[in-house]
């Protein structure tokens, strides 16, 4: 009797535990995200090889290992879903839970599985009354974009997901209504931090040079030549903003996350660096808190849908064995 109650008592702590984590991921107002690029947090350094060295203890990388590492909660088992690569299925993966058979880099209209009706998070959360708008930085060299971006001419599309799906690019329109209205250019996130007019979820792509991509030559000559040490400085400038922002202290999360591994064997999937920053995180965006549990990008879609309280959930995050990212808040 002693050890049942001993039991049960240590279930209703956790079950506590549990529902405040939750609670307190119901407060949060309005989510950031901010996506960089294809480096293993750590692993067997393969990327190296081609300029995607492993990011954990890394000198090309302070800002992260100085800064990043010692403020936010983190998972230290976060990894892109299996085998999915290159980059566009990882932030379709994010948006709708799903490749949709796609393992490559394409332009919206070239993915057979996205039909007219496939749901996706944005859509998702904007007929449940929640705004939204994608910031996407202008590749170096390049003009900034003035229409809904269908291919590469001003961006990297391929990672810009919501720009595949037919309700948002108005069936390849690049006038589309809705499209103009919620993916804008970068700079643009300034401006809404500074006015109070932030959306209550918010996709930041930087540009390849900034994203910490392998194999970018133009890029501007000012900058490091390292891409992890562009990508690092990038985040430095650009983090602060969003954290000094009232749209961020008023409960808000910042999510940044790494779209996929790029190292071999058991690391080819990650694991890859996730941090969440928020007043509502364990540590508070002050001090780091770590732990061990096994996620994917599918947790991240979930946890985002948790967040607003909307449904269905999408794809990976419907799977009862996806745990969300609620032990990352007190």
């Amino acid at each position: 009797m002693k050890h049942l109650r001993g039991v049960l008592t240590l279930l209703f702590w956790l079950v506590v535990t549990v529902g405040l984590a939750h609670s307190q991921m119901s407060k949060v107002k309005t989510v950031f995200v901010v996506m960089m690029e294809n480096h293993n947090r750590e692993g067997n350094d393969a990327g190296a090889s081609f300029n995607d060295p492993d990011i954990d203890h890394n000198p090309l990388a302070p800002y992260v290992n100085g800064t990043l590492k010692k403020i936010a909660a983190q998972p230290l088992q976060y990894f892109n879903p299996p085998g999915n690569h290159p980059s566009q299925p990882n932030y379709l993966w994010l948006e709708a839970g799903t490749n949709f058979g796609q393992l490559g880099d394409t332009q919206p209209g070239q993915v057979p599985g996205i039909k007219p009706d496939s749901k996706h998070l944005v859509t998702t959360l904007q007929g449940a009354g929640i705004s939204w708008k994608a910031y996407a930085e202008h590749d170096y060299g390049s003009t900034e974009f003035h229409v809904c971006p269908l291919d590469f001419s001003h961006v990297d599309v391929n990672h810009l997901a919501p720009v595949y799906f037919n309700d948002v690019n108005g069936n390849l329109n690049p006038k589309s209504p809705e499209c103009l209205e919620h993916v804008v250019p970068f700079y643009h996130l300034a401006k809404d931090l500074s006015a109070h007019t932030t959306a209550q979820y918010n996709l930041i792509i930087p540009n390849l040079c900034h994203q910490g991509h392998e194999g970018i030559s133009s890029c501007d000559p000012r900058e490091p030549g390292s891409n992890t040490r562009r990508s690092d400085q990038w985040l430095k400038k650009n983090l602060p903003m969003i954290m000094n922002s009232d749209a961020y202290k008023n409960d808000g999360a910042l999510f940044v996350i790494w779209d996929e591994a790029e190292d071999t064997d058991k690391y080819s999937d990650g694991p890859i660096f996730f941090f969440l920053l928020s007043p509502l995180a364990k540590g508070g965006g002050k001090t780091a808190y770590t732990n061990k549990i096994h996620y994917d990008h599918s947790s991240t879609l979930k946890t985002i849908e948790e967040i607003f309280n909307v449904t269905p959930l999408l794809g990976g995050a419907a799977d009862p064995k996806t745990k969300d990212l609620s032990d990352l808040f007190r």
